[in-house]
């Protein structure tokens, strides 16, 4: 999980993510969206439609980056939403998006750091993040902070890349991950490290077993995986 976006930088990987998100908060949007061939929307929906379920009235998202996450939950009706990022780049545009839409539920998006939270103890009822634990500096420290925040028997909901194992999908997704997508965010984005970053962290994560095995040391009961479009993405699940 030692992966940074800028081998040779003195910067913590805090300070480089949130530097590697303010430089292609602009582009970010549309190469997520491109690159993933809009896959990534249908994630996220299944992820909105597993939290429906527990009806929470409040939830915190997590490196919300530009809100994306965030504005889909509103379908689920709580009384608010609150998202944090380290990245003031991201931040804006996910502000720009919601005032442009007529959401029925207040959403706050304000610059926090995973590993401190800034919300007290017991304070939510659902904490979800979207491809945003393997860019934590210390994704247990943050899952942790996850933890601490959620109310007793609070749920927390996390969508990240995973590796499929079945032959032919892992070995084209494989050559996709660390050979086309590079090249096109690099060209995209006009960043040179961002998206070898993201294969490289991809690699890196403890997806499977492992990550529901961290999500246990955290503190969190009845942990769960969901595969996603052949084991590209999981959802993890757990409860406080």
């Amino acid at each position: 999980m030692n992966v940074t976006p800028i081998k040779d930088s003195d910067k913590s990987k805090k300070e480089q993510v949130a530097d590697m998100f303010d430089n292609i908060s602009q582009r970010y949007d549309f190469l997520n969206h491109f690159l993933s061939l809009g896959i990534d929307r249908l994630w996220r929906k299944q992820l909105v439609k597993m939290v429906q379920n527990d009806k929470p009235r409040s939830i915190i998202d997590v490196a919300t980056g530009t809100g994306d996450l965030a504005i889909a939950l509103a379908k689920t009706y709580p009384d608010v939403i609150e998202g944090i990022d380290i990245s003031e780049g991201m931040l804006s545009v996910g502000r720009k998006k919601i005032e442009k839409q007529n959401l029925a539920v207040p959403i706050h998006l304000q610059w926090g750091d995973s590993e401190n939270i800034p919300f007290d103890d017991n304070s939510f009822d659902v904490a979800t993040a979207a491809f945003g634990v393997r860019n934590f500096e210390n994704p247990l420290k943050g899952l942790k902070e996850m933890h601490r925040v959620l109310k007793p028997g609070g749920k927390i909901y996390v969508l990240e890349f995973s590796q499929p194992s079945s032959f032919p999908f892992k070995q084209i997704y494989t050559f996709y991950f660390r050979h086309i997508l590079p090249l096109w965010g690099r060209l995209v984005s006009k960043h040179a490290s961002a998206y070898s970053y993201l294969p490289e962290s991809v690699q890196a994560f403890p997806y499977g077993k492992n990550f529901t095995d961290l999500l246990a040391i955290a503190g969190f009961k009845q942990t769960g995986i969901r595969q996603l479009t052949f084991g590209v993405a999981s959802i993890y699940t757990g409860i406080k």
